[in-house]
């Protein structure tokens, strides 16, 4: 029994395109760690409420990653389908639509950092009065009770998993590394690299199959929002 691959109406090629959404975010770990990005970077212009044009400016920058990465992955389905052994001409196609998912993500990062850097320098020189009146151990005392959270989390899921599993513990301690490193460095550049590095770690773990997008999320969240209400609370 041969399956049509022509849609009849609107509905029925609005479905196709969600089905082949969900089976790339399911199939493409690149994918699943650009929407992890995204959602950080939409969190940030939130918190430093954007003006409209950057906020269309970065909406168009996601949209593109997302695009070639969506196209990356159709070129490499059709190359596999026409042959599975090596081929010069296929591994051209492949190289090239990767090469484009990598400038569009070059290209996002040059478009964040010009976006972003001013504001968290800004930001940075506010908080480091204050941070010098902070006492040391606020940061051992957020990643304590953060530690408390995530293991008492993951011992109330069945089976209780302490490698993998909801929250993810790396991500937490990351959060609460970089927070810290938000509110007591007086320079946009450290800050910057910090949050940079919170990302590669969450997206190792993605990748290495140990956690979920939403699992890090999590971690990375409670790592966050403890942090800050500490400093909060102390300063």
């Amino acid at each position: 029994m041969s399956r049509k691959f022509r849609a009849d109406d609107f509905a029925e090629s609005l479905n196709y395109a969600v089905a082949g959404l969900v089976y790339a975010f399911r199939t493409q770990r690149h994918l699943r760690a650009h929407f992890f990005i995204a959602v950080l970077v939409v969190l940030l212009a939130i918190a430093f409420d954007l003006e409209r044009v950057e906020l269309a400016l970065l909406t168009l920058t996601i949209g593109v990653v997302f695009i070639c990465e969506l196209v990356n992955t159709s070129v490499e389905a059709v190359v596999d389908l026409i042959t599975e052994e090596y081929h010069p001409l296929a591994a051209i196609a492949k190289n090239v639509a990767a090469s484009a998912v990598l400038m569009a993500a070059i290209t996002s990062l040059v478009i964040g950092y010009l976006i972003f850097f001013d504001r968290v320098a800004v930001l940075q020189e506010g908080s480091w009065s204050r941070a010098l009146a902070t006492p040391p151990l606020v940061t051992l005392a957020a990643l304590l009770v953060v530690l408390i959270v995530v293991l008492a989390m993951k011992a109330g899921g069945s089976p209780v998993r302490m490698q993998g599993g909801m929250p993810s513990a790396h991500a937490a301690i990351a959060s609460v590394l970089t927070t810290s490193i938000l509110f007591v460095s007086h320079s946009g550049t450290v800050s910057l690299l910090a949050v940079l590095l919170t990302v590669l770690v969450a997206q190792s773990r993605v990748e290495a199959k140990i956690h979920t997008v939403s699992e890090v999320l999590v971690g990375g969240v409670i790592g966050l929002l403890v942090t800050a209400l500490a400093f909060q609370l102390i300063s």
